[in-house]
């Protein structure tokens, strides 16, 4: 039962993952109020413990990829999860330093930049936009996961050197001395762990010496062996390169049913901690607010440059509205919160609220059913029988 709980919407037409989030959030509240912990941020194993959650949460991303929809969408992902990367963390930052003149708010930027794949999966069950606008958003979701996340722990580096926020002490960020250092090993991280990946799917593709016919290939427990030693190394130094290209190759066969209640549980125990520092710390209530409106903005502004300059044929409103109103925040923006915090205290008390506040905006406007404000039949959507292959949308107009 448990974690199954959390699938579907609730009558109210909300994601049950989100309110059960968002109850985790208010007891991690109510714990922190009654306990008052003090500095948590830098006590002993809150780094490891962030890493963890994070690493388990960027793994579920990548590993859910469809490199099917990649291919027919390819254009629109790279410039979504480069350029549309860069436009939105840009665009939020200099709205957040104009509007408070912190440069430490220029990593603020890229920590709610992205689109959380758990919240996109459990609202693309609209019959108002089509198959093409719903396979977008996904994909779109699941690769900028990733991309925030190394940008996040990378550009942070260079925050720091340029004096964008007060020293500390040991943190998930790294000197920028030792950045591609870090990369390097990253790289050879991950070429070890596929290798090995690859050497047992070789070797139970042949049947292996002691093979018997009809016992499973033990690939499969290769795989979730080499995952989860990933992981749990992984964590200590933020190896996140690492971790999302595993998720990309090494795929967990069928232990890849229990990612998604894995990826759930850290979702809701990383609200929970977000709660108790909340708590415990300062909550900026109007920065959070600015961040969040800022983020959701920012979604749309990219959704109206790639639709204009990729997507042929060009999107029907209600698909624009679909893609330009998709922004969300999830497991992702709470761990890079609880990751910055040491390094950059204050993160978690705006980026707390700032997630609230894109949240409730995408609902509202979701539930608003903004789409009924241009009722042009030719904007309808389209059947899903009839759906455009993204590889004829995909084509630039003639001339």
């Amino acid at each position: 039962m448990g974690l199954s709980l959390l699938r579907g919407r609730t009558r109210a037409g909300l994601p049950r993952i989100v309110v059960g989030a968002c109850v985790a959030l208010a007891a991690g509240a109510v714990l922190g109020l009654l306990t008052h912990p003090q500095d948590l941020a830098h006590t002993p194993g809150y780094l490891y413990a962030a890493g963890l959650l994070l690493a388990i949460g960027l793994y579920g991303s990548t590993h859910d990829i469809d490199f099917a929809e990649v291919r027919r969408s390819l254009k629109v992902v790279l410039v979504a999860v480069t350029v549309g990367v860069v436009v939105k963390a840009s665009f939020i930052a200099t709205v957040m330093v104009l509007a408070f003149d912190r440069p430490e708010y220029l990593v603020l930027g890229i920590a709610v930049a992205q689109i959380d794949p758990l919240s996109v999966a459990a609202t693309q069950r609209s019959d108002r936009v089509s198959p093409r606008a719903k396979a977008i958003l996904s994909v779109w979701a699941a690769f900028d996961d990733p991309m925030t996340v190394l940008l996040t722990v990378y550009f942070s580096a260079l925050a720091l050197r340029y004096g964008a926020g007060p020293a500390g002490d040991g943190s998930v960020v790294a000197d920028t001395v030792t950045v591609f250092g870090d990369l390097l090993l990253n790289l050879v991280l991950f070429a070890a762990v596929a290798a090995l990946w690859w050497a047992a799917t070789v070797w139970s593709g042949r049947g292996g010496p002691a093979r018997r016919p009809g016992t499973r290939p033990p690939a499969d427990v290769v795989a979730l062996v080499l995952v989860v030693a990933l992981i749990l190394f992984a964590a200590q130094d933020m190896m996140v390169l690492a971790v999302a290209l595993t998720g990309l190759v090494v795929r967990l066969g069928r232990f890849g049913a229990g990612l998604e209640p894995a990826v759930a549980l850290a979702f809701l125990i990383a609200s929970a901690v977000l709660g108790v520092v909340l708590a415990s710390g300062q909550v900026l209530l109007r920065e959070g607010l600015v961040l969040g409106a800022s983020a959701f903005a920012a979604q749309l502004l990219v959704t109206l440059l790639i639709s204009r300059l990729l997507v042929r044929p060009r999107l029907t409103w209600p698909d624009l509205v679909h893609l330009g109103f998709g922004q969300q925040n999830g497991i992702t923006a709470i761990l890079l919160a609880l990751a910055l915090e040491p390094r950059f205290p204050g993160t978690v008390g705006v980026v707390g609220p700032a997630i609230l506040t894109v949240n409730l905006l995408h609902h509202t406007f979701q539930w608003a059913r903004v789409d009924r404000w241009r009722r042009d039949p030719s904007t309808a959507p389209e059947p899903q029988h009839a759906a455009t292959p993204m590889s004829q949308e995909l084509k630039p107009e003639p001339g």
